[in-house]
């Protein structure tokens, strides 16, 4: 019996549907060996950044901080001013700081651009007028023109890191040569010694502080290199810093941090993006602008369907034989009963004068029959429309008895 929805000329691709039949989905072993590619760069990419983040935290411990002598801590320095009589004393808060300023101390603040605007404004309140020196090391420009009022950090920095004095400061003549080439600065003070100059600008200033008693002062060092240990014995920069450092009898070393909230305001509250770079979020949506481009460049053309030739035709036995064994293995009785008695009633509908879309309707389609038969309605509506088979064998029987039903309607 040849009933369902097959048609002479069904193609499809060559894959017949067999109890030992291979399922489609990919193994284990194939889904490692297409994906282990990737899996070896990412692992090599996260062992190269463990690496990278872990020598530049070993080479950058203890920066500009006097207890340390690592290559980049500044203990060498703090040594050779107590063997000139100066005291070193390290505080970590603004309010540490702030106590620490007088006529006879060095403020010296080791990263200034750490401080928030309220912090820099309270340490500058601070230090005005004290009679005492304050040394900012590499200050940006977030944080020299609060600190230092009137200088302006240049966007360039120096080429060169040891420069010539170029000026009439008695500390930078007697050190000569020093490496203070990093941020240039400007200013508007006419009573400034401009030192180091680099293409014209300077890369250490001093400022006289003329409030109070006129002795205090404020100096700007463009690099912190010569505070370093590896840096100290390298031209004048032992010189010059322990005449920057030395000039009072007590050093105060102000190693700011993100944790300090001795001193804190509203204001300086912020969103984690107000604290990313300007630099950060135009290259993030960059990069999101490129990702969309390259979207819609890879993305497939929106259009109609375009028919393809496959390369197999199948019969549409081996169709229907497909789609017998698939019934068979599910144990799917009920829909293949379903698909015959459904194929049947369409096929019969036109033979007995019924629309095809009444076909399935029982009040329509048994009458007709039955008119046409002159037979019971009852083994009719059993036939077409009664429950799913219990077995295999009511299946089979099920199947004969429409063919047979077809077969009748249809004989002259």
């Amino acid at each position: 019996m040849t009933t369902g929805t097959a048609h002479p000329s069904t193609t499809g691709t060559a894959h017949p549907s067999t109890p030992g039949s291979t399922s489609a989905s990919p193994t284990a072993r194939q889904v490692w060996t297409r994906a282990r590619g990737i899996a070896l760069a990412a692992a090599l990419l996260l062992a190269g950044a463990v690496a990278l983040a872990t020598l530049q935290s070993d080479a950058r411990h203890g920066t500009l901080d006097p207890r340390s002598a690592d290559p980049y801590g500044s203990r060498a320095v703090a040594e050779l001013l107590a063997d000139r009589g100066v005291s070193t004393r390290v505080v970590t808060t603004l309010a540490e700081a702030r106590t620490a300023t007088g006529p006879d101390t060095t403020l010296l603040v080791a990263v200034p651009d750490l401080l928030t605007p309220h912090q820099q404004r309270t340490l500058h309140a601070a230090t005005t007028g004290s009679g005492g020196r304050t040394i900012l090391v590499a200050p940006g420009s977030p944080s020299v023109g609060t600190l230092a009022p009137g200088v302006t950090a240049a966007p360039a920095t120096s080429r060169s890191t040891a420069l010539s004095p170029g000026c009439a400061l008695p500390d930078a003549r007697r050190a000569g040569t020093a490496e203070t080439g990093g941020t240039r600065y400007t200013t508007r003070h006419l009573d400034a010694d401009t030192c180091y100059p680099s293409r014209r600008l300077a890369t250490l200033l001093r400022i006289p502080d003329t409030s109070g008693d006129g002795n205090g002062d404020t100096v700007v060092l463009g690099a912190p290199d010569i505070l370093f240990n590896t840096r100290l014995d390298q031209q004048g920069n032992a010189s010059l810093a322990l005449q920057l450092l030395g000039s009072r009898p007590h050093l105060v070393w102000y190693l700011p941090s993100l944790s300090d909230t001795s001193t804190t305001d509203q204001d300086d509250d912020k969103s984690f993006f107000d604290l990313l770079p300007s630099g950060w979020l135009w290259g993030t949506l960059q990069l999101f602008v490129a990702a969309a481009l390259a979207a819609l460049w890879r993305a497939r053309r929106l259009g109609p369907l375009v028919p393809e030739e496959l390369p197999v035709a199948i019969r549409a036995s081996e169709t229907v034989e497909g789609r017998a064994r698939l019934y068979r293995n599910a144990s799917a009785r009920d829909r293949a009963a379903a698909a015959l008695r459904s194929t049947t009633r369409t096929r019969l509908a036109p033979l007995v004068g019924i629309p095809v879309t009444q076909a399935h309707t029982p009040e329509a389609l048994v009458p007709a029959l039955s008119a046409h038969l002159h037979g019971d309605r009852q083994p009719l509506h059993s036939l077409l429309f009664g429950p799913p088979p219990h077995d295999d064998t009511a299946l089979i029987t099920l199947a004969d008895q429409l063919d047979a039903l077809e077969r009748e309607v249809r004989r002259p």
